[in-house]
C-alpha cells in the first residue's frame, strides 16, 4: 500500500516538474515572439520611413522631369512700355512686337529691361537679370593682398598723397563737407618699372573698406567691334553698384594712347574704346564714391584728354629710389634674412646705384641663394657683392671698395 502511495507522488511530483518545465518554455517563447514582434514592428516603421522617402524623391524627380520638359522662354528687350499691361519689345530674333505682360510680374517693366516671352504668344512672362559679362566680375579682389604701407620704402610723400586722394575721401567724406570742397575722383601713378605703383595700389587694397577692382588694360582690348566699350560700361556699372569702391587700371597706356588721325580699324576699336573710359570717368552722370587709380610706365603717350583734371585729378610721380630710399628699401627685404656684422643697408644702398625697388628685391634674394650655395647660415658682403653684379651687371667691385662701402 505504501508503496502505491509513493509511486503516485512520485508521479505527482514529475507532473509538476513537466508543468513547470513547460510553462518555462512557453515563457520563453513567449519572450522570443515579443521580441520578434518589436524587430517586426521597427522593420514596418523602417521601411514605411524609406517609402515616403521613395516617395518624396519620386515627387521631386517628377517635378523636374516636367520642369525640363517644359517649353522654352524666348530672350527679349523692353523697348517701350504702354498701358494696361502691355508693352513693345525686340525679341532675340530681332523683329519688334507688341505684347501683353503677365500680372503675376512683381517687378516693374522698364525700357531696356530683359524679359522672359513665351515662345507661343511672345507674352511677358518675367523680368531677368542685367547680363554681366563673366571677365568683369572675375575683376573683384575678394582676398585683400597681404602688402601694407609699412612694407614699401622709400614712398611716404606718394603714400601720403595716394592715402588723401583716395582713402580719406571713402572712409571720412564729412572732412570734405566741412571745408566745402569735392574730393580727388582719381590719382595717376607713373615712373619708371619695378618702383612700386602696383605695390601702392595693393597696399590701398588691403588698407581701405571698400570693393577693390583690379583690371590690366590690354584686357579692354577686344577682337569684335564695340566689345571693349562694353567692358568699360558694365566694369562701372558693377562698381556703382557695389559703391563705395576703386578701380585700379594697370598699364593704362594699352588703351590710353594718343588718339592719331592716320590709324588702322585695330587702332580704332581702341580709341572707341577710350572714349568710353573717357565718358565714364567724367560723364554727364555722377560716378558717385567710385575712385580711380592709374598706373603706367609711359605718361607721355597718355591722350591729354585722359590727364585733364577731373579724371586724374593727381598725378604722383613714383621715380627711381634715392640713397636713403634705397636703405629702407634693403632694410624692408633683409628683414627676416640672417645678416653677417659687415652687412649695413647704407652700404648696400650704395652699391645699388640706379636701382629700382624691384631689382633690390632681386638682389636681396640673389644674395641669399650665394649663401644657400655655399652652405653658410648668414649672408656676407661678398654675397651681396656678386647678387649685385648678377642683377645689376655692374663690373667687379675690389675688395677695399666694398670694404669702405659697408665702414
Amino acid at each position: 500500500m505504501e508503496d502505491s502511495i509513493d509511486e503516485g507522488e512520485r508521479k505527482d511530483n514529475d507532473f509538476s516538474e513537466y508543468l513547470l518545465d513547460r510553462v518555462r518554455q512557453l515563457e520563453e517563447r513567449n519572450l522570443k515572439l515579443r521580441e520578434s514582434n518589436r524587430k517586426i514592428e521597427n522593420e514596418k516603421r523602417s521601411a514605411e520611413n524609406q517609402k515616403v522617402r521613395y516617395e518624396r524623391e519620386v515627387r521631386k524627380l517628377r517635378s523636374e522631369l516636367e520642369r525640363l520638359k517644359g517649353t522654352p522662354l524666348l530672350v527679349g528687350t523692353i523697348l517701350d512700355v504702354l498701358d494696361d499691361k502691355r508693352v513693345v519689345i525686340k525679341s532675340s530674333t530681332g523683329p519688334k512686337f507688341v505684347v501683353n505682360a503677365s500680372q503675376f510680374i512683381e517687378e516693374e517693366l522698364i525700357s531696356g529691361a530683359r524679359v522672359a516671352l513665351n515662345q507661343q504668344s511672345l507674352a511677358v512672362v518675367g523680368v531677368l537679370p542685367s547680363s554681366k559679362d563673366p571677365i568683369v566680375y572675375g575683376m573683384e579682389i575678394i582676398d585683400s593682398p597681404n602688402i601694407s604701407y609699412d612694407d614699401i620704402g622709400g614712398l611716404e610723400s606718394q603714400i601720403q598723397e595716394i592715402r588723401e586722394t583716395v582713402e580719406l575721401p571713402l572712409l571720412k567724406p564729412e572732412l570734405f563737407e566741412r571745408v566745402g570742397i569735392e574730393p580727388p575722383r582719381g590719382v595717376l601713378l607713373y615712373g619708371p618699372p619695378g618702383t612700386g605703383k602696383t605695390l601702392l595700389a595693393k597696399a590701398v587694397a588691403k588698407h581701405t573698406e571698400s570693393v577693390f577692382i583690379r583690371i590690366v588694360g590690354s584686357e579692354l582690348v577686344q577682337k569684335y567691334i564695340g566689345e571693349g566699350a562694353r567692358l568699360v560700361r558694365e566694369l562701372f556699372e558693377m562698381a556703382k553698384e557695389k559703391t563705395p569702391s576703386i578701380i585700379f587700371i594697370d598699364e593704362l597706356d594699352a588703351i590710353g594712347a594718343k588718339r592719331l588721325d592716320s590709324a588702322t580699324s585695330g587702332d580704332r576699336e581702341v580709341q572707341r574704346t577710350l572714349m568710353q573710359l573717357l565718358a565714364e570717368m567724367d560723364g554727364f552722370e555722377s560716378r558717385g564714391d567710385v575712385k580711380i587709380i592709374g598706373a603706367t610706365n609711359r605718361s607721355d603717350i597718355l591722350d591729354p584728354a585722359l590727364l585733364r583734371p577731373g579724371r586724374f585729378d593727381r598725378l604722383i610721380e613714383i621715380p627711381l629710389p634715392s640713397c636713403e630710399a634705397r636703405a629702407s628699401i634693403v632694410k624692408i627685404h633683409t628683414a627676416n634674412m640672417n645678416l653677417a656684422d659687415e652687412i649695413d643697408a647704407k652700404g648696400i644702398a650704395k652699391l645699388t646705384e640706379g636701382a629700382s625697388g624691384a631689382d633690390i628685391k632681386a638682389i636681396a634674394m640673389e644674395a641669399g641663394m650665394f649663401a644657400i650655395r655655399a652652405d653658410r647660415e648668414s649672408v656676407t658682403a661678398s654675397d651681396f657683392e656678386d647678387a649685385v653684379r648678377k642683377v645689376m651687371g655692374v663690373p667687379k667691385i675690389e675688395s677695399h671698395q666694398l670694404g669702405s662701402m659697408f665702414a
